[in-house]
């Protein structure tokens, strides 16, 4: 199993749209990742720090995939110097 997260810094006074990427964001890429995809989490309000310390991260956002190779598929190289999950360090 290959998991994709993407994490979102949390900003002084920064707005981060919950609603927004949980009911159109997250949906939207799975329909475009299509079938080599197989599922989508979002975490909300990560805090690692003491008590009452900002966040370091509002959201992240998961993506799931069988393999490598399903997760090449989607995420396809743009040239050929471009590298794949296949030739990045573990």
């Amino acid at each position: 199993m290959i998991k994709v997260s993407i994490l979102y810094p949390y900003r002084e006074n920064g707005h981060f749209d919950v609603d927004y990427y949980c009911v159109h964001h997250m949906p939207l890429a799975a329909k475009l990742f299509g079938p080599s995809f197989k599922s989508w989490s979002v975490d909300v309000g990560i805090n690692a720090g003491p008590p009452g310390t900002s966040p370091p991260y509002v959201a992240a956002g998961h993506f799931l995939f069988d393999s490598t190779d399903d997760l090449n598929k989607v995420f396809k190289p743009t040239s050929p110097t471009t590298p794949t999950a296949a030739t990045l360090p573990s």
